[in-house]
């Protein structure tokens, strides 16, 4: 491709280069540069792509794309942003695919992964589409599973997995849109038809610093979307309708008298939730077979897409009855044999922690346990928050690790605790995490409920700088025919 056609979409502020001259490949990693690459150097959070462009011009890089003026001999094209420039070159190397398909993009804290399930289903059943997912479990063509090592891919890549989709027959695109993601542009130049807010609570404020700085990254996604649904029951989603440049659908589950889409008559049962959905006039019966309060907002927020693509709200509620729940996601693990339930779940932050051990609270007729740690290296804030959660709400509580990566597991632990409130249920210390589990089995009792948090779909345990395998679903089926 002649460099003139992948520069049609980026402002150049400067360049020497031959706008005729043939790209045979774009790269943002200097050690894949093959000869004819093209080589972004945008900067990470560890390295400024600036100092490995002697490296990317000694492996054959014909050009580079920078922020500043090389320090070598090369012809370049100096832009303002080389993560947007990146983000454009992408669209253009691969054709624009997404603007090929309905992409619908879900932002938030939590209940991203839930809601593009539910809505791939619904998109499924209600239109027989063909529909792509992206997200942090994994990504999907129709039905074909691939793996998946962020919540977003890099902007490149992501664009790449759109042209994938595309010639594949896929004309719908779920995807999660995480903050990082359109904070460092990796969402630039994609035609979102659809985009929802599902809530904002604490978490990454060690990349954003400020829950007003995280709000304005996700908000950036509502500056591009033709349609926006918000969930105006949580106050920081609710400060953001008014910045959405699209036409905007609210949806509540307390009944605020503005939002356009309610829920009433809800019911709450230990395996589903039922409601009666309210849109412009119209009702409708709603049941999804995913238990707690959390999964009204889920619903509503699936209807809302839905609505915003022109799926009748009644369609939509019927293929919702149908719709199975996500792995890691309130998971209900086999305990043959045993008296007391198993549930994994992700929650990793202080509100999914609450919302989940809240909801098992509802429905447990024994007593509730609940084994969780908080990640390493990312934001410390939130750990005493997670501890008093945790330790009001089970009635035994088991603090271990969790992805403790490069800082020492006990500290994190002590950070957990160093909080609790006076007086407080009983709580236990097992950093170990497979032993904590194990603990939890052979406290458990009848009628007992373990909830294990924090790893959900994953299935390794990060420490120090390795991924280590750790998949808790076979760590409870060892433990069980071991005797435990």
């Amino acid at each position: 491709m002649k460099l003139s056609e992948l520069l049609k979409d980026i402002r150049v502020l400067e360049t020497n280069a031959d706008p005729d001259s043939e790209i045979t490949g774009v790269r943002y990693d200097s050690r894949l540069v093959q000869p004819g690459d093209l080589f972004v150097a945008i900067t990470g959070y560890a390295a400024d792509g600036h100092r490995f462009i002697p490296d990317a011009v000694n492996r054959g890089a014909v050009c580079i794309v920078c922020e500043r003026r090389p320090t070598v001999e090369i012809p370049y094209v100096l832009v303002a942003n080389a993560r947007a420039a990146l983000a454009a070159l992408g669209a253009s190397w691969y054709g624009h695919p997404a603007e090929k398909m309905t992409i619908l993009g879900v932002t938030g804290t939590n209940g991203k992964t839930t809601v593009t399930y539910l809505l791939k289903s619904v998109l499924e059943q209600v239109l027989g589409a063909k529909v792509g997912l992206i997200g942090t479990i994994q990504n999907m063509i129709g039905n074909t599973v691939l793996p998946t090592e962020r919540t977003t891919p890099e902007s490149f890549e992501l664009q790449g997995l759109f042209a994938e989709m595309a010639a594949a027959g896929c004309t719908h695109v779920v995807m999660e849109v995480s903050s990082h993601a359109l904070a460092l542009h990796r969402v630039d130049c994609i035609p979102f038809a659809v985009g929802a807010f599902t809530n904002l609570t604490e978490d990454h404020l060690d990349f954003h610093e400020t829950m007003e700085a995280y709000r304005q990254a996700k908000a950036l996604l509502f500056r591009r979307c033709m349609f926006s649904v918000f969930n105006i029951d949580d106050a920081m989603v609710a400060q953001t309708v008014k910045e959405a440049a699209s036409w905007t659908l609210t949806s509540s589950v307390n009944g605020q008298a503005t939002a356009d889409l309610t829920a009433t008559d809800v019911t709450l049962a230990p395996d589903s939730v039922r409601f009666v959905a309210h849109f412009e006039g119209r009702s409708c019966p709603v049941r999804l077979g995913i238990p707690g309060r959390f999964s009204i907002y889920n619903a509503l927020t699936v209807l809302g897409m839905s609505i915003g693509i022109g799926i009748p709200m009644e369609d939509a509620a019927k293929a919702l009855a149908n719709a199975r729940g996500v792995k890691g996601r309130m998971e209900v693990v086999p305990t043959p044999g045993k008296d007391y339930t198993v549930l994994i779940d992700y929650a990793h932050t202080p509100d999914a922690l609450d919302n989940v051990l809240s909801t098992v609270k509802g429905f447990c007729k024994g007593r509730l346990i609940a084994v969780f740690g908080c990640g390493g290296d990312r934001d410390a804030a939130k750990r005493p928050i997670m501890g008093q959660i945790g330790v009001r709400l089970a009635d035994l509580a088991i603090i271990t690790s969790d992805n403790p990566r490069t800082e020492d597991p006990n500290k994190i632990i002590a950070d957990i605790l160093k909080q609790l409130i006076e007086p407080c249920h009983p709580y236990l210390v097992v950093e170990n995490r497979r032993e904590a589990i194990a603990r939890a089995m052979r406290e458990a009792r009848a009628d007992d409920i373990i909830v294990l948090c924090g790893k959900g779909h994953e299935d390794y345990q990060i420490i120090g700088t390795q991924k280590l395998h750790l998949d808790e679903r076979e760590e409870v089926a060892k433990l069980l025919a071991a005797g435990v």
